[in-house]
């Protein structure tokens, strides 16, 4: 499965209406650490059809960011049901991402 790119506009129907663990990858294009996560995130995309996999730029979507309270990137949320479920900020292992996950099943 792919990243789905996260918006205002279809946040709800991604997220909060979505019954099952979901990963959102706040990051921005100038974040050294982002570029980081990014290609591990990505992966996890392709490899894990488990879960949904989504990226929201704080550039440009500045609202989600402030209503996950996002006050530094890359800030990883796994939402379970359209409810938070675990929160990580800073790098993190792939190893640490699918624990993340594992555990929200």
């Amino acid at each position: 499965m792919s990243v789905i790119k996260l918006t205002s506009e279809n946040f709800d129907k991604e997220i909060k209406q979505y019954a099952g663990v979901a990963l959102i990858d706040f990051y921005a294009d100038w974040c050294g650490p982002c570029k980081m996560v990014s290609p591990v995130v990505d992966e996890i995309a392709e490899t894990q059809s488990t879960y949904k996999i989504c990226k929201v730029n704080v550039d440009d979507e500045a609202d989600l960011a402030a209503d996950f309270s996002v006050m530094s990137i890359p800030t990883l949320v796994v939402m379970k049901n359209g409810e938070i479920a675990d929160t990580h900020i800073g790098l993190a292992s792939k190893a640490k991402i699918l624990g993340m996950l594992e555990n929200a099943k």
